[in-house]
């Protein structure tokens, strides 16, 4: 009995140990893979070089976008987001595809599903009649047909007026900018009568 329990236990003890180091061996594969796997999926989908974007709505032209670098990254499929790290310019148009308008800013994001792009550092934004808006920050939700921007901002109207502010708001055209907290310096031409 007793030398058939050393036989036991010397065909067991063996498969034992190699089974513990199977073990050990697929939990650091697991691990490898869960490293490998996180690290793929933090990188972006596709990286294209000088690209030009056409909008249109009902095959009329209302902007391009140019910008020479754009990377697509998608973590969660349901938010994906596209990074222009070099520059990006937006130009719109009116319906007669004259020029209406541009953005310009030394980057931007533009969150495809909720249709919003926000530019960053130096954004300038010229309307038709010439009036700039300059920021850090500008963000266009073009579904809302809004834009506002959370930092200081400075609107240099042609008229030669210099509105400053904290923040604003306004509709996409900027006709109707809200400025919060404003400055600013107006040019007089006309004195009143005594």
């Amino acid at each position: 009995m007793h030398s058939r329990l050393k036989q036991v236990s010397a065909l067991f003890l063996p498969a034992l140990l190699f089974g513990m180091l199977l073990l050990v061996s697929c939990e650091n594969d697991l691990k490898k893979i869960k490293e490998i796997s996180a690290k793929y999926v933090s990188q972006p989908i596709d990286t294209t070089k000088g690209v030009e974007v056409i909008y249109s709505d009902s095959a009329i032209v209302k902007a391009k976008l140019l910008t020479p670098l754009m990377i697509h990254y998608s973590f969660n499929p349901s938010l994906p987001y596209y990074i222009m790290p070099k520059g990006v310019k937006v130009v719109f148009y009116d319906m007669n595809v004259q020029e209406n308008g541009n953005i310009v800013g030394d980057s931007a994001v533009y969150h495809e599903n909720e249709k919003i792009i926000e530019f960053y550092h130096h954004v300038v934004y010229t309307t038709q009649k010439g009036d700039t808006f300059k920021s850090d920050q500008l963000i266009w939700d073009q579904g809302k047909k809004t834009m506002y921007s959370n930092k200081p901002v400075q609107f240099v109207l042609v008229s030669g007026d210099i509105l400053n502010g904290i923040n604003f708001t306004s509709d996409d055209q900027l006709k109707k900018p809200k400025i919060n907290q404003g400055t600013g310096i107006f040019n007089v031409t006309d004195m009143p009568n005594k």
